[in-house]
């Protein structure tokens, strides 16, 4: 059994130890070469080096939610309520001189410093220097370089291909001028340098405990799956929308002189690609998904992110107390410190499906009204009136079942629902407490500006065992990457060559069968063809399926932002009219622990922009000024 556990990665805080850092990939840095030389002269120093290098790795988790990316608060199956940067994203304020969250730089910087080390590593002279340690710290610096590179192609398309070069920077700023690479080029040269560090023998499949978080060979096939999934996906994949993003011509670059930098006809075999890629993590054999063991599919979906180091984990971004995640999501009626105001959509609300495997509603009128499969058993035409609602609090909580009084449109949903989703008009648990929550205007979860705007908020990220009031918040490792996601890489890619007619291998359309259905037995539902009996041979749906699958398993973890906008489908989910309960319905004289009956109708909380350059992040006005042969991204 493989466990992750992330080292801590820090900036080493002496200037000796490291480069001036810069705000641009393209500025000037001072030479500091006899401080630098002496570097390689200890292993101490060495490894602290190698440690800067790493440092760029983002750890979101240990800031509050929104604060580091946009990912959450910019995408439609969240609301923040703060007043932060993805605000911009959200109601299309930002431009090339407003770029919120704007990290290439940085990821430049840590490329930079992954060069160098790479370059210099074998230089140390110490003594005392173990080789295999400094092997080790060579592959993982290598690993991390390519990862900077991926982190950039999601937000950006193709960037500019470095290698180990080292820019000159006391050349003049026109000789550092240099056009982006393609696509292609980009997809493989990341595919290429994580396929040398899984294939090296310093970076294993699983390790001690001291090296915990350390990438491993599943990491980097991971990293692999993702990218060519994205890779397949019509954002990039024969995207003519992009037809005019060429570089310009320059006899500096003869081979990149007026190419194209998107791929412009569609390959439909980069799903084969793609399925190849995720069967690979899968047939290592080395995660599964967690279970508690107890057959208990709220326990076990929980246990997801409040069991560290599980099985499920191919890679985390550390292991961090839980408060800056909890803090955002418990509601201010609890006692402590609570935020409250990090909430799902109703459209994600609307996403789960019921307790016999079927998604109940399958798209909106024009009032925004649900549109609802009358095979679901789900009451559309009830949905918001009260009833008796079994909510399954065992095994994640410290507190049985329980039935509560809820809307209709809360009952009989999958186990995934519950525990990711908290609404109103019911209890909090907190340890061995609980408190009556309500999120009309001037409830107790509404009584300032910190309260969810879409009346719910995400329970996934708060450990109901701890008890905030008393400041215990509990751990977490944070699933960067992880098995559930590999399935679903595979499921989707299997059923996209079959509805493309690329001829797959033998077993891999049993075998994304047979994974759908581990997966959803890990949730407490029916195999998909048993609740879609009609979808068993119409590949088009199974994918429709997959993607419902996928909304609902990674919820909140940072994956529907990118496969909104790689399905190229955000136009039509990400802008327009974002909808939750009625939190602007008066309390009025009730106790502030209940939910008037006002409260409990679809609302809009927002109306969101989406236009078709917010496909992309657009490069920084600063970037574009100082690099003359840099195109920037399509409409902006």
């Amino acid at each position: 059994m493989n466990k992750i556990k992330a080292i801590i990665l820090v900036c080493l805080a002496a200037g000796g130890m490291m480069l001036s850092s810069c705000e641009s990939f393209l500025d000037r840095q001072e030479d500091e070469k006899l401080t630098f030389d002496k570097i390689w002269e200890s292993r101490n120093t060495v490894k602290q080096y190698w440690l800067n290098a790493m440092s760029f790795l983002p750890v979101p988790w240990r800031n509050f939610l929104g604060d580091y990316d946009p990912y959450l608060g910019a995408s439609d199956e969240c609301t923040i309520g703060y007043d932060r940067a993805y605000r911009y994203i959200n109601f299309g304020s930002w431009n090339a001189s407003t770029v919120p969250y704007y990290k290439m730089d940085q990821y430049y910087r840590g490329i930079r410093e992954c060069n160098i080390f790479l370059q210099n590593v074998d230089r140390c002279s110490d003594p005392l220097a173990d080789w295999n340690e400094l092997e080790k710290y060579r592959w993982q610096a290598r690993f991390a370089r390519a990862y900077y590179y991926f982190l950039m192609m999601r937000d950006y398309g193709p960037v500019f291909l470095l290698g180990d070069e080292l820019l000159d920077f006391t050349a003049s700023t026109e000789a550092l001028y240099r056009p982006r690479n393609t696509w292609e080029e980009c997809v493989d040269y990341v595919v290429s340098e994580m396929t040398a560090c899984a294939e090296s023998d310093a970076i294993r499949t699983s390790y001690e405990p001291t090296d915990y978080g350390m990438a491993t060979k599943g990491t980097c096939y991971a990293v692999i799956s993702r990218l060519l999934l994205y890779s397949a996906r019509d954002l990039f994949n024969g995207n003519t929308m992009y037809a005019s993003m060429k570089n310009p011509e320059t006899p500096d670059f003869p081979e990149l002189s007026g190419v194209n930098l998107f791929p412009q006809t569609y390959d439909a075999s980069k799903w084969l690609k793609a399925a190849e890629a995720a069967k690979k993590v899968i047939d290592m054999g080395v995660y599964e998904l967690y279970r508690a063991g107890n057959g208990n599919p709220c326990e076990d979906y929980a246990g997801v992110l409040n069991e560290t180091w599980n099985s499920e984990l191919i890679w985390t971004d550390g292991y961090t107390g839980r408060y800056s995640m909890g803090v955002g999501v418990v509601p201010t009626g609890v006692a402590g410190t609570a935020y409250g105001s990090v909430g799902p959509t109703q459209q994600q609300v609307d996403a789960y499906a019921m307790n016999d495997g079927r998604y109940p509603i399958t798209g909106y009128e024009s009032d925004g009204s649900p549109v609802v499969d009358p095979r679901s058993g789900y009451d559309g035409e009830h949905e918001l009136e009260m009833t008796t609602v079994h909510y399954p609090a065992a095994g994640w909580t410290n507190f049985d079942d329980l039935d509560i009084d809820a809307p209709n449109m809360y009952k009989d949903r999958e186990p995934r629902f519950y525990v990711s989703v908290y609404f109103g008009g019911t209890w909090w648990f907190h340890a061995n407490n609980y408190t009556m929550i309500s999120f009309a205007k001037g409830g107790n979860g509404n009584k300032s500006h910190d309260f969810p705007k879409s009346g719910y908020v995400v329970n996934r990220f708060y450990d109901h065992k701890q008890n905030s009031a008393a400041g215990n918040w509990g751990n977490i490792t944070f699933p960067v990457f992880r098995l559930a996601e590999i399935y679903l890489n595979f499921i989707e890619a299997v059923f996209e060559c079959e509805k493309r007619g690329v001829s797959l291998p033998a077993g891999y359309r049993q075998q994304a069968l047979d994974v759908w259905d581990d997966l959803r037995d890990r949730a407490g539902l029916p195999s998909i063809t048993e609740s879609y009996p009609e979808a068993a041979s119409d590949a088009a749906q199974l994918v429709e399926l997959c993607r419902k699958e996928r909304r609902v398993e990674l919820a909140f973890e940072e994956q529907r932002y990118f496969d909104t906008r790689t399905w190229m489908i955000a136009e039509e989910t990400d802008g327009g009219p974002m909808y939750g309960m009625n939190t602007d319905y008066p309390q009025g004289n009730l106790d502030p622990t209940q939910t008037p009956d006002g409260f409990w109708e679809r609302h809009v909380f927002e109306t969101r922009v989406f236009k078709k350059n917010h496909y992309l992040y657009p490069f920084s006005q600063r970037e574009l000024d100082r690099n003359k042969l840099l195109v920037q991204n399509y409409g902006w």
